[in-house]
């Protein structure tokens, strides 16, 4: 394509098309198969191509830096398994805790050290997440069925009556 292409005119033209229409332009823009078969995706995709022909790419310096930043983001969620992570100096309390966290725990549980709060029947229980099991009322339980059975009466599934299971609730 050329830089003589009315770009209006050629986005009007895409937004015409049916999805096929839009594969087959997708094929004839980036030289390959569309695995997409989503006509919003394709008519994006392929205005956006029609207009970086015409219009240009990003600079060499631009996607440089795109790629150095894609590079830097830390998408870890914790700390590597090990890894010596210096205390923060902005917490109240700036002492460091060095232990490590056994790796068989249930990824719904929040870290060890936790307080979870229930509000039930007029009363707040609370209930601290301990390495192996949870403190309640200066008891170890196994599991937070256990406390719920003890807290109700009944038997409960211990995440939901802790909200633990509702991804819409943050933990406690």
């Amino acid at each position: 394509m050329t830089a003589t292409i009315d770009v209006p005119r050629e986005l009007a033209a895409l937004e015409r098309m049916t999805a096929g229409g839009l594969r087959e332009k997708y094929r004839q823009l980036f030289g390959q198969v569309s695995r997409s078969g989503n006509r919003q995706w394709l008519l994006r995709r392929c205005a956006w191509r029609v207009q970086a022909l015409v219009e240009g790419d990003l600079s060499d310096r631009a996607r440089r830096r795109a790629e150095e930043l894609a590079r830097d983001v830390d998408l870890r969620l914790r700390p590597p398994v090990g890894a010596n992570m210096p205390p923060r100096v902005d917490a109240p309390d700036a002492q460091s805790v060095r232990r490590r966290f056994p790796r068989d725990l249930d990824a719904r549980l929040p870290m060890p050290g936790t307080r979870l709060k229930r509000p039930y029947k007029g009363h707040v229980y609370e209930v601290e997440v301990l390495d192996k099991g949870f403190l309640y009322e200066g008891e170890v339980y196994q599991s937070l069925s256990a406390i719920a059975h003890t807290i109700t009466g009944s038997h409960w599934n211990g995440f939901l009556f802790f909200g633990l299971n509702d991804p819409r609730k943050e933990s406690a």
